[in-house]
């Protein structure tokens, strides 16, 4: 049963954010995602880094945890036009309150910078990040089709994975052909699926939505670390998650869904106020948790 603050989030997103959205253009769409509502978690430090000459943010413990470092690569949503580091310390904060040190990188974003360059600044974020030790990543929306992305890249390519993945609501099928974009046309808070249509070409800037380097959904994802996805029951993407879920359990791939009643797109940035935020991220930091606990102890 859906919290009331859960309902709460979900009229809020329908009535002051989705307006902002229908009939948007992609910089208008820009600017809606890019309003700064939500203050910074406290209990989090907050300082500039770089990995793979990528810039971002550190967001970690304060004070400082006893015991090992728990380190995760964070990248954010925004439909691969909007949003920052910054703009996500409520989700980020949030996971460095549970004792995860998060760096979250500033990939270059589209129309500016079209497919592939948000996927080639978050490998190269990742693969220094890994230098340093074991690590796990996470996204949601658009950064969970990058997380996906540079697992794909880097277990082509021989690199480190991570040790695992959380997905919080991921784009995974560009093309659109899932059936809750139909299913839930109606109880979307955020979005409708012309707007998330708009949101695909100034990105793939003339690629095939269907082509496995863009969405993971249709990429062989044999070898891939366990996957935490989150997603809502009443999402446009809903059957992005649900189909990645059977695919990756079909591959061999440790996989965990679950589904959150009412709760509109990206509830985690709302962890200081909604229960069910609370409890994606509590869930994500846990399973993160006990997989590098696993790696540390083989």
């Amino acid at each position: 049963m859906a919290s009331r603050r859960a309902h709460f989030l979900d009229w809020l997103i329908r009535t002051r954010v989705r307006p902002r959205l229908v009939g948007a253009d992609v910089m208008d769409i820009r600017a809606a995602f890019d309003r700064r509502t939500l203050p910074d978690p406290w209990r989090a430090t907050y300082e500039d880094g770089r990995f793979g000459g990528v810039p971002g943010e550190w967001v970690r413990p304060s004070p400082p945890r006893p015991g090992p470092e728990y380190r995760v690569l964070y990248l954010h949503g925004g439909g691969f036009v909007a949003c920052s580091a910054r703009l996500y310390r409520p989700l980020t904060g949030g996971l460095a309150r549970r004792n995860l040190s998060t760096f979250a990188p500033d990939y270059r974003l589209a129309p500016e910078h079209p497919f592939p360059a948000a996927v080639e600044d978050a490998l190269a974020a990742w693969t220094a990040f890994r230098a340093a030790g074991p690590a796990a990543i996470a996204g949601d929306s658009a950064g969970g089709n990058l997380v996906l992305s540079v697992m794909l890249r880097a277990r082509d390519r021989g690199l480190p994975l991570p040790e695992a993945a959380v997905l919080f609501s991921p784009a995974t099928d560009l093309a659109g052909t899932g059936a809750s974009m139909r299913e839930n046309a109606g109880t979307d808070a955020m979005f409708d699926a012309a707007t998330l249509r708009r949101l695909g070409p100034p990105y793939l800037a003339g690629t095939d939505p269907a082509d496995p380097r863009a969405s993971p959904l249709y990429a062989d994802l044999r070898g891939l670390p366990p996957l935490l996805i989150h997603v809502g029951e009443r999402e446009l993407l809903r059957d992005d998650s649900r189909r990645l879920a059977a695919r990756a359990a079909e591959a061999g791939v440790p996989t965990v869904l679950t589904e959150f009643p009412v709760v509109p797109h990206a509830w985690q940035l709302a962890s200081p106020y909604v229960p069910e935020a609370r409890a994606s991220l509590n869930a994500a930091a846990g399973f993160m948790r006990l997989y590098l606990d696993r790696a540390r102890g083989a």
